[in-house]
């Protein structure tokens, strides 16, 4: 298979998930330039982390309007696996591949530390790796990451299980105290209703190795590549 990472003026996080996803697969992988209309034949589209275009306006929303994500989103139509970390989370709800908003934290800070993810849901092409109430540890780094819906948007992703990560402490509690950003219900990835597009704020493409402080990001990775190996 082949990954294909996109690189928007101001994406610093570009290489870093290049380098986990053929690391810890073992698989290839192509940088899509912001500006293309070819995804070059790759099976899952990576949209990383950083300040897309400054970030102007606002996280996001010069973005959407890239000739890539033009791709972007007949690939997602058409069944392909997209992830947006970070800022490519943010960048999926502008465009409309995922519900809901990116506000600032509550803390109006910007935060970069070591977090804790529950895993929501195992049915997925990115967590099939991990087993249902599994605790992640991941690392965050944003100013944007308060993620909010209205209420029906948020009764929809409860009740077609589309809740993927939650902030939660080491234990696996869903506390106030472990959300770091004031995200809604403490969510922390979502995923659409073909469960073929995912965004998360957390990043694993900065914990894919043990020399990074954990290597539990190369499970998001593992799964996407299990999901699209040839079966014989």
């Amino acid at each position: 298979m082949r990954f294909g990472v996109i690189i928007f003026p101001g994406s610093n996080c570009d290489y870093d998930s290049y380098h986990a996803a053929v690391t810890v697969t073992g698989q290839q992988a192509a940088f899509l330039w912001h500006e293309s209309h070819d995804l070059q034949n790759c099976d899952a589209i990576i949209v990383p982390g950083g300040f897309a275009y400054g970030d102007y306006l606002r996280t996001g929303a010069i973005a959407r309007f890239a000739p890539i994500m033009q791709e972007v989103g007949k690939f997602a139509a058409s069944g392909g696996l997209v992830i947006g970390i970070c800022n490519g989370f943010q960048i999926l709800c502008e465009a409309g591949l995922l519900p809901g908003a990116l506000m600032r934290n509550a803390g109006l800070k910007y935060i970069c530390k070591q977090v804790f993810l529950r895993v929501e849901n195992t049915g997925t092409p990115f967590t099939n790796a991990c087993h249902q109430g599994e605790v992640l540890q991941i690392p965050v780094g944003h100013m944007e990451g308060n993620y909010y819906c209205d209420a029906q948007t948020l009764e929809t992703l409860k009740k077609q299980d589309r809740i993927v990560f939650r902030y939660s402490t080491p234990e696996g509690q869903i506390t106030r105290e472990a959300n770091p950003n004031g995200s809604l219900e403490n969510i922390a990835g979502i995923c659409n209703e073909g469960r073929n597009v995912l965004g998360m704020m957390p990043h694993p493409d900065r914990c894919s190795e043990l020399l990074l402080g954990s290597a539990d990001g190369a499970k998001i990775f593992k799964s996407m590549a299990a999901a699209l190996a040839p079966t014989r």
